[in-house]
């Protein structure tokens, strides 16, 4: 990919790297890729190249580029992103359409993990827990399906599972919650733009959502797993990572859904 589609650049060294940045996340250059030289960027941006290699050191730094003497600066693997750092996830939360292969690693760690958060929750959730859920659940149905309330629902849909990450009681995954926000709006965001026209996929998803609060609320923590694996299978059928069968249940199920890199390739 070439500099001629990003947008003009602004605000120092901190500026660059943001943009530059979210460029790599959003898939404008893949891993393995040479990454534009020093003396492009400095001309593309007209900025001087001390303002260059100081943001060029916040990629190397976030492990997004790496620089070789000699060799100049390539693109690295996703798996060595840190994804997790809060300058990452800022970056993260302002794309619009993060790269494809980055939504699927964390969708494949969602799946991994938030049945389990759910399971925890359904035997920690206090009465505030609950009623936050609750809230976020209600505030989902009221903005769905209205264009002019997108946003608003999506927000809604991510306050509903932060609400069971921070019901679940654990420190790590509370934490964990916080850091994977921005990761899980990208998500939802992109889930609910493959919507089809029809409110058939976007009542479904309001009704598995409805059955992961229920399961929580009854403290039932073998129904709040299945319920929260069935709210995924939702968001994998709407980013087109499962089908969904005509009227029926999804055609293709997530089990053999691959969770790493290595396993999509073989």
């Amino acid at each position: 990919m070439t500099l001629a589609s990003l947008p003009r650049h602004q605000g120092g060294a901190d500026g660059l790297a943001r943009l530059l940045g979210q460029a790599l996340l959003a898939g404008h250059w893949h891993p393995g890729e040479t990454f534009p030289r020093e003396r492009d960027l400095c001309e593309h941006f007209e900025v001087s190249r001390n303002q260059v290699r100081n943001a060029l050191a916040i990629l190397v730094a976030l492990g997004l580029i790496e620089r070789t003497a000699g060799r100049g600066s390539l693109v690295r693997e996703i798996g060595e992103w840190h994804l997790l750092d809060p300058l990452v996830s800022a970056w993260m939360a302002d794309i619009e359409a993060p790269d494809p292969q980055l939504l699927r690693e964390i969708f494949a760690f969602r799946y991994s993990a938030e049945p389990a958060v759910a399971r925890l929750a359904a035997r920690a959730a206090e009465a505030d827990d609950l009623e936050s859920l609750e809230a976020a659940f209600l505030s989902m149905q009221r903005t769905a399906g209205k264009p002019e309330a997108s946003a608003q629902h999506a927000e809604c849909d991510v306050a509903f599972h932060d609400a069971i990450y921070r019901a679940s009681h654990n420190l790590v995954w509370r934490q964990m919650g916080h850091l994977l926000r921005p990761s899980i709006v990208a998500l939802i965001q992109r889930s609910q733009a493959h919507l089809p026209p029809q409110r058939d996929g976007l009542e479904d998803s309001l009704a598995r959502h409805g059955r992961l609060l229920e399961a929580i609320r009854h403290r039932d923590a073998d129904a709040a797993e299945a319920a929260a694996t069935d709210v995924l299978q939702r968001t994998a059928i709407d980013l087109g990572i499962v089908a969904d069968g005509q009227g029926g249940p999804a055609q293709a199920t997530l089990a053999e859904f691959p969770v790493h890199a290595k396993e999509r390739s073989q």
